[in-house]
């Protein structure tokens, strides 16, 4: 069997990484004022996917508590509760809630952390009781992802 060459060949697409159409349809969302239908997020993303693929994504986003929901007539309208910062610290505890011996997983981070990234939860750590009773009040105050939060924000639809 002769080997076809690469023009013939149909092209290969790209895999995305992981996560990476999660980022791209909370982007679409955040770009909204209100609620929006899959529909909306799909045409944002230049019918790139199918609409069955958006609401697959959004549903996922919806059990990460990364967005919320209301049903509209027949269908569902979509807000974002969370940033892109928010979602990856979502993804990073439920890493450490998976694992058994959470101090050895939080050395080991902490250990391989570059010299700015460890001032920056330095910092983090320093105003965490100022974080936390502000958490206690309602989150007023609270950057997000701030000493333990999730870069969640609140809306009227969460």
């Amino acid at each position: 069997m002769a080997h076809r060459d690469r023009e013939d060949r149909p092209p290969r697409y790209r895999r995305r990484g992981q996560g990476e159409l999660e980022v791209q349809v909370l982007a679409a969302l955040r770009g909204s004022d209100v609620p929006v239908t899959a529909a909306w997020v799909q045409e944002r993303l230049d019918g790139d996917l199918a609409y069955t693929t958006v609401v697959t994504i959004l549903t996922r986003l919806l059990a990460k508590d990364a967005v919320a929901r209301e049903r509209r007539g027949r269908s569902f309208v979509w807000t974002p509760t969370a940033d892109v910062a928010g979602l990856a610290a979502l993804k990073m505890r439920r890493l450490l809630d998976g694992e058994h011996d959470r101090e050895a997983v939080l050395a080991s981070f902490v250990t391989a952390l570059s010299p700015d990234d460890e001032q920056v939860v330095r910092a983090l750590l320093e105003a965490a009781p100022t974080a936390e009773v502000a958490r206690a009040n309602g989150g007023a105050g609270v950057p997000h992802g701030a000493a333990g939060g999730t870069g969640v924000r609140k809306t009227d639809a969460s």
